[in-house]
């Protein structure tokens, strides 16, 4: 069945980046000229995703405005006869269908997937977090519904390999590996940043899934859980009980922008990527090396 919608929780306060999020998104702080948001949902995009679904909070509206139309600068750049820009922020408005829902409290990933319940409907969906970036030749969300798809629609957790000493930081899998696969495994349970001494794998999830709507029945019924949120781990084992759900190791590299070290590293790396940026990078780091003496 085609998975047509990815709902991006988005509704979070960005406090690591204070004073910076005072006003403006975290997710709108640009890596070089695109904001991190942008990078997602061109994911889904080229997964082939229709609609995306922001769970949005107070002060999140310029995320919606960036993917719609802005016809005052448009006649301003027509005017000035900067047609590649033009051109430019036109696309962005025509990328995807967006529809955004308030989240009135933030009560957890758990509690801002069930928001998305009547405009998802019956069917499959994806989620996709709005401050992990994951780039690579195959859109990892498009990996997942490709696994869901093998496996008779069945939900897929997109998991990676992380330091057995950082499992705190993540949801935790184990699993079964299947039909001699060494990438796709039958997930039995799922542990919410579980210490590294309980951990019972390597395997953590950095926000991609491909969920059947039976996860909402489960999102409905669980208690709070870790840090008094509902968490979307909580709701995942229960349907693992109900239904299969599988854990896959995507290919792709991931950047965590949600924090300062994960955004430099992004864009220095994005930067480096870029043929237009790249030698200017270089250049830049070359003078910086030079100029405080790093070895």
């Amino acid at each position: 069945m085609k998975i047509r919608r990815a709902v991006i929780p988005v509704a979070g306060k960005g406090t690591r980046f204070l004073p910076a999020t005072k006003q403006v998104p975290k997710e709108m702080i640009p890596i070089i000229n695109l904001p991190m948001i942008h990078y997602v949902v061109e994911e889904a995009i080229l997964s082939g995703i229709e609609q995306v679904i922001f769970i949005t909070s107070s002060g999140k509206n310029a995320i919606e405005d960036y993917f719609d139309r802005n016809f005052e600068l448009e006649d301003f750049l027509i005017k000035s006869g900067k047609l590649k820009e033009l051109e430019l922020i036109q696309q962005i408005g025509k990328m995807v269908e967006v529809t955004s829902i308030r989240q009135k409290e933030q009560l957890g990933l758990g509690h801002a997937v069930l928001c998305a319940k009547d405009v998802v409907g019956n069917e499959p969906f994806a989620v996709i977090l709005g401050d992990e970036i994951v780039r690579g030749p195959n859109p990892v969300t498009k990996q997942l519904i490709e696994v869901s798809q093998k496996n008779n629609n069945s939900s897929v957790i997109g998991v990676m390999e992380i330091d057995p000493q950082e499992t705190s930081k993540y949801g935790i899998v184990k699993g079964d590996f299947i039909n001699n696969e060494k990438h796709t495994m039958r997930m039995t349970t799922m542990v919410e940043k579980p210490h590294p001494s309980v951990a019972p794998s390597s395997l953590a999830t950095p926000g991609r899934y491909i969920f059947k709507p039976e996860i909402f029945d489960a999102l409905k019924v669980i208690p709070k859980g870790v840090g008094g949120e509902y968490q979307l781990t909580d709701a995942i084992n229960l349907l693992a009980k109900e239904s299969e759900v599988y854990a896959h190791i995507f290919e792709g590299e991931r950047f965590d922008t949600g924090n300062i070290e994960g955004y430099l590293n992004a864009t220095i790396e994005f930067a480096l990527m870029n043929n237009d940026s790249s030698a200017m990078m270089k250049k830049i780091i070359k003078e910086k090396i030079q100029k405080y003496n790093i070895k």
